[in-house]
């Protein structure tokens, strides 16, 4: 694996002196500044690549920018409406000027409205460090009693419905507007944000869209996106939903192997894959993450190695963001399987033999806490969970190891 680690760009508390120190060998970043829906400009690429060669005091870092985390999809592009034709142009447009500079990795999501979505984005763990949670009785609280839409508490069924009932009345005014923003923090990085207003805005505008008019405009938007990926010699990987279950009424279309395994065949190019991020998937029971590797190996262009722990039973369920060794997914396990493929791309000799990846998320520990940098992202944390995924990767790659599943 290459070892990556995302940068949000200048504003960003972990510097590019830190990503140097700790020893990664490339940067996943993105324009989190240019609006959704429009063109990256070749200046803009390359304004970032020359922010992350230099360490603060100007000599060179020896780091480039390698993945682009993420180019996003517009709601109109989504919902096809408005502008989604000019959103689609400026987008291939915009993978034209990447491929220019030299970028062939592009991580996206079709998730609709909401991107990731937590209910504490500093919830305290019992070592005193914090790390990001969803509560299922929070969010149903959110969606029921804040967002007040219709038809919410019969979604949720009566048992959370009351237990939302109950935690709503004993909330005060400060936490619900927390967790009104905690839910509609949006794309990470991104300066845009939502209201409750805008949420119900685009809630009303899916009205007529379910899961399978989303797979659609999905499929429709790789039909035109994905040749341009395919001349310009690029991979495109599209990130899970986070959570992998329906949040708000909306149809979530990338949660399960199935659902991947729709889209992979109805667009069946190399150029179009998946970023397999085992925290967003293994927020569900019935995803098991070294069979998901196993089966997608062949076109899993990037990885996000993180672990949640799961803390009520079924789908949905609450859960938090554990250590990358603790939670539910068996990291040796999933590890030994990309090890696997990269020796089967080696065997091919195919030239991405190494598949980018990143030490996903975090708890903020020491240093971290306080620090306000951005959530899920804190510099000790991440440090920590790379240096014991990496101990594994040095491990199972050790010569003397004959590693089996």
């Amino acid at each position: 694996m290459r070892q990556t680690w995302r940068w949000f760009g200048p504003h960003d508390l972990t510097s590019v002196d830190d990503m140097r120190q700790a020893g990664v060998e490339g940067v996943v970043s993105a324009l989190h500044h240019v609006p959704t829906g429009a063109v990256w400009s070749e200046a803009e690429i390359a304004k970032r690549q020359e922010e992350i060669r230099r360490m603060k005091d100007g000599s060179p870092s020896e780091l480039k920018w390698e993945v682009v985390e993420s180019l996003p999809v517009s709601e109109d592009i989504k919902k096809q409406k408005g502008a989604w034709c000019e959103h689609i142009a400026n987008y291939k447009q915009s993978l034209e000027n990447l491929r220019t500079r030299g970028l062939e990795t592009v991580c996206y999501n079709f998730m609709p409205v909401l991107d990731w979505t937590r209910t504490d984005l500093a919830w305290r763990v019992s070592h005193g460090g914090t790390c990001m949670r969803f509560d299922l009785i929070d969010f149903a609280a959110f969606d029921i009693h804040i967002l007040e839409r219709e038809g919410a508490a019969a979604d949720f069924g009566e048992e959370v419905a009351e237990a939302a009932a109950e935690r709503f009345a004993g909330m005060s005014e400060e936490r619900k507007k927390k967790l009104a923003a905690n839910v509609t923090a949006g794309l990470p990085g991104s300066t845009e944000s939502m209201s409750v207003a805008d949420v119900r805005r685009h809630l009303a505008e899916y009205d007529a869209i379910d899961a399978e008019r989303l797979r659609a405009n999905f499929i429709a938007f790789l039909e035109e996106v994905t040749p341009v990926a395919e001349k310009l010699g690029m991979r495109l990987c599209c990130h899970p939903d986070d959570p992998p279950f329906p949040l708000l009424g909306l149809p979530r279309i990338m949660s399960t192997a199935d659902h991947y395994r729709r889209i992979l065949r109805a667009v069946d190019s190399a150029a179009s894959g998946m970023t397999l991020c085992s925290g967003s998937l293994g927020a569900r029971p019935d995803n098991d993450l070294p069979a998901i590797m196993r089966e997608f190996a062949p076109r899993v262009h990037f990885l996000h190695l993180r672990n949640v722990t799961l803390e009520t039973p079924g789908i949905p369920a609450s859960f938090h963001e554990a250590e990358h060794l603790g939670g539910g997914t068996d990291m040796v396990a999933l590890i030994g399987e990309i090890l696997t493929e990269e020796a089967r791309r080696r065997a091919e000799g195919r030239a991405d033999d190494q598949i980018p990846m990143r030490a996903d998320h975090g708890q903020d520990i020491i240093d971290d806490i306080g620090r306000r940098g951005q959530p899920g992202y804190p510099t000790i944390g991440r440090l920590k969970g790379l240096a014991e995924l990496r101990g594994i990767l040095t491990a199972l790659a050790h010569p003397s190891v004959e590693y089996r599943a």
